[in-house]
Formats: C-alpha cells, structure tokens, sequence
C-alpha cells in the first residue's frame, strides 16, 4: 500500500493530519477541503499580525535607543586602559581595582575585557583612543609577548601623532612580577613609569590622573566621533 507525498504548508500554525488517497469518498473531500481553508485562515492571520506588530516592535525599539545615555549605549570615554600580557590577566584586573576603588580614577578597563569577535587591531584602536591614558604592564611576561611590544609602539606612536594624546602612555611596575628597569625596552625608559612598590605611587597617581586633562580628551573625542558620524550619514 503506497503512501501518498504529502506538502508542508509553510505556515507554522497548520497542522495537517494526512490521509490514505486510497480512500476516495466525496465526504473525505469536503473535510480536506475544509481543513486547507482553516490553514490558510491561519495563515493570513498569522501574516497579518507579524507584518503589524514587527514594525511597531522596532520603532519602540529605535525610541528606547534614542532616549538612552551615551553610557548606557556603550559610549563612554574612559578613564584608562591597561595593556597586558595575556598571562597577567589577573594582575591587571588587581591594578584596574586599585586605581578604582582606592584612588577613584574611573572608570577603567583591561584590555582582555574588551567585546570578543572582532580583531584586536580593533580592539586597540578603540582602547587606546577611547581612553585618557593608556597603561602598559611592565612584568616579566610582558617581553615574552610580542603582542604586548606591538601594543606600546603603536601606542607611543598614537600619543606623538595627536596632540591631545601627549604624555598618555604610563608604563607601570606592579607589586606581582615587575619587569627590572635594565631589562626594560630603551623606549620606554625614557618615560617616567608608575612603580607601585614605592613610597612616592600615591602622589605619582594624583599627579598623572588629572580630571582636566581628562575633560579635555573626552571633549575631543567626543567631537572627532561626531564629525566621523556626520560625514557616514552625508
């Protein structure tokens, strides 16, 4: 006994039970016919309430977009940016906590902390200029890495190319696995690093994190973003 192919209605809502086509009676015909109405008016339902509702549901969405903060939409200037060695996650997110927590300069991130899937070239772009100062990890693990040297050239390169960003890179020596200074690349012996373990740190943090100094980057910042909006929607 051959079962007849039968069609998939493409609306989710029909359900179709199927039947022998060896049985063939004019009754049979008349509830097919009848239950293919019933889908299709499920169907047109369903259609017209999607077609409806979708379109409301995304000019809300675009309202609640409009009416959030800068922060809330994920534009907020930050503080700083702490460069590291992969290995030294853990170390960095200490130094983030320390900045934040008992020195108040915030808000900072890590730059493992950054969105995932995109590229880090990215990534360090949108660190190194959506941040007032950039600190680099100066540990032991950091001349391991050649990502790590990558990071400070192009940094040091971005803070002599804009004016703005003068004096913005900080090497740091944590209290876990500092890099010695003799062992330190000639380029960045000549700035001067934050050293945690001395007596002089907390001054040295008040000194560089400067409220105007960071007013005045995000003042620009915000004004080199809007321009590049501007000339996107043009």
């Amino acid at each position: 006994m051959g079962i007849g192919k039968s069609k998939i209605h493409p609306c989710p809502l029909s359900l179709s039970w199927g039947r022998s086509h060896s049985v063939d009676t004019s009754e049979g015909h008349h509830e097919s016919d009848s239950k293919k109405s019933e889908d299709v008016s499920l169907c047109d339902v369903a259609e017209r309430s999607s077609t409806t509702e979708e379109p409301a549901r995304k000019w809300e969405g675009a309202e609640r977009a409009e009416d959030r903060p800068e922060e809330e939409a994920g534009e907020e200037f930050l503080k700083f940016v702490i460069l590291h060695a992969e290995d030294d996650t853990k170390e960095a997110l200490r130094v983030q906590n320390l900045l934040e927590n008992d020195f108040g300069v915030k808000p900072g991130i890590i730059f493992a902390e950054m969105p995932c899937g995109r590229q880090h070239l990215q990534n360090l772009d949108d660190a190194v200029n959506g941040s007032a100062w950039t600190i680099l990890l100066l540990t032991e693990n950091f001349l391991r890495d050649t990502w790590c040297s990558f990071q400070f050239y192009t940094s040091l390169m971005n803070s002599v190319n804009r004016q703005h960003k003068y004096n913005s890179v900080i090497p740091m020596r944590p209290l876990n696995n500092p890099l010695p200074r003799d062992r330190t690349p000639f380029v960045l012996q000549t700035i001067n690093a934050l050293e945690e373990e001395s007596r002089g740190f907390p001054t040295q943090v008040e000194r560089i994190f400067q409220d105007s100094v960071y007013k005045t980057q995000q003042t620009i910042w915000k004004e080199t973003r809007n321009m590049v909006q501007r000339q996107f929607i043009a």
